[in-house]
Parts: C-alpha cells; sequence; structure tokens
C-alpha cells in the first residue's frame, strides 16, 4: 500500500495546478489530505472517482479554512469524522479511516503563527491531541498518524535552527511534544529511512524565494506504530511536486 500526506493549500487550487493528473500517475492508494479550505459540496469529487478514489472530507464550519481530507482506493471499514472535541472539530483539524488492522489519521494542527491566541490553542491542541491518541492506541494498536505538524522535529529539520529557535514551529516545548508523541511507540517514517538527511524539507514559505532556495522546514509527517515496523518498505518525499508550497510526503507499506 502507498500512503502520501499532502498539505494542498486550497484543493481546488492544487486542482488547477494538475493535482489530479499527477496523482494519477504516480499510482497511490491512500492520500490524506490537509488544508483543504472547501466544504464538501465544493470539491469536485468526480474528478478523483474517474481515477479510483472515494473521497472522506472533514471541513471547518468556517469557509475557506483548514479541513482535512482522505481518498482511498482501498474501502475503509470505518471513517470517523473528528476526535470527539468540538474545540478542534469545527475547525475540521483530525479523522481517520480504518482498513483491516490498521487506522489512518490525516491531521492538520494549528500553526500558531497569527498570534499568542492562536499559539495558545496550538499547544491546547498538542496535549489534547496527545490523549486522543494515547485512547486510541488500546482499541486501534497499529495507527498511522499522518499530516502537517506544524513543528519541525530536529534541528536538522529546518534550514536555519539559530535564527528560528524562538519561532512557533520550532519551540522547545512542541520539539519536546514531538519527542514525547514518538516515545508513545511511533517512528518517523521518514527518518526511518534517511536518518540523517539534511536539507530535506516539506513546507517553504511563498516570501522572498525560499523554495528556489531551499529555504524549508519539514513539518509534514508519516508517524507509524512501531508494531508496523517491520512492514515499512520505503517513505520520502516528492520536492518536485508543486501543487502547494508543501510537498507530499509518502510511505509504502505491507499490508
Amino acid at each position: 500500500m502507498k500512503i502520501i500526506t499532502y498539505n494542498v493549500n486550497g484543493i481546488r487550487a492544487a486542482i488547477k495546478k494538475d493535482f489530479v493528473t499527477w496523482l494519477d500517475n504516480e499510482k497511490v492508494d491512500i492520500v490524506c489530505l490537509q488544508e483543504t479550505k472547501a466544504q464538501p459540496t465544493q470539491i469536485p469529487t468526480e474528478l478523483f472517482k474517474d481515477i479510483g478514489f472515494e473521497g472522506y472530507f472533514h471541513s471547518a464550519e468556517k469557509k475557506g479554512y483548514s479541513g482535512v481530507g482522505i481518498l482511498s482506493k482501498v474501502e475503509p471499514t470505518h471513517i470517523e469524522y473528528g476526535m470527539g472535541n468540538p474545540k478542534y472539530d469545527k475547525e475540521g483539524r483530525v479523522m481517520r479511516a480504518d482498513y483491516k488492522d490498521v487506522s489512518i489519521i490525516s491531521a492538520y494542527f494549528p500553526s500558531g503563527s497569527s498570534g499568542a491566541e492562536r499559539q495558545v490553542y496550538k499547544i491546547d491542541f498538542l496535549k489534547d491531541f496527545y490523549q486522543y491518541i494515547k485512547k486510541l492506541q488500546k482499541t486501534h494498536k497499529n495507527l498511522i498518524i499522518t499530516g502537517d505538524y506544524n513543528i519541525c522535529h530536529r534541528a536538522i529539520d529546518i534550514h536555519d535552527p539559530i535564527r528560528n529557535k524562538n519561532h512557533t514551529g520550532f519551540l522547545p516545548e512542541e520539539r519536546e511534544w514531538m519527542d514525547e508523541l514518538f516515545a508513545l511507540g511511533y517512528t518517523d517514517t521518514f527518518r526511518h529511512f534517511h536518518p540523517e538527511a539534511a536539507d530535506r524539507y516539506s513546507w517553504w514559505t511563498y516570501r522572498a524565494g525560499a523554495r528556489p532556495n531551499n529555504k524549508g522546514w519539514r513539518i509534514d509527517y508519516i508517524a507509524a506504530s512501531n508494531t508496523l515496523k517491520d512492514r515499512l518498505i520505503e517513505g520520502d518525499m516528492w520536492s518536485e511536486a508543486y501543487h502547494s508550497d508543501h510537498c507530499p510526503v509518502y510511505l509504502k507499506i505491507n499490508v
């Protein structure tokens, strides 16, 4: 099974940049989307059906904002919309699809970049998402947590760790949270296959030529339960995909 996670920064905008043709060529099985910025009725799902995908979407109440989705060629046994907390569910932050013995989450973590209030919201989300995962893994031991975490875990994951040390997305408490998540029994699948790869990023600001100069951040992850470690085949990022200010991250896994 080939899984990707992709913050498309507006699914309708990505479609205009030939996202559907690209997806068809990559022969992917499951696509976890973030920041769809659309209500389900605004998404041309027939385009995805034409290439074999059924689409499931959890949108924010606020139009043109946030939202997650899962496109799947494999019929899930169950879809869960939200994490059971209205504070985050109204922003369309989390959804889950179950497949046989594996559950896959698409999550869009808050960024905290718009001010102190949103940074507080982000820290609250991290605490509550941790508890959500901790509870969920009691009944779903094989979890794959994909998405835009809006956090760089290590200095190797950001182009300028010194200047960004006090910026949201690279704050000590955010990075410590990543340590705590992996300590629950999860593997950063990109690092599993590329433990010391430097200058590999998944997001670049649109400002100041950041992407051509590769001044980026690795904030998009596929974290897999350690119970799945023996089934991991390959993991990487497609930095050549230009449908968004992010690039897709993928994982191949035996099912």
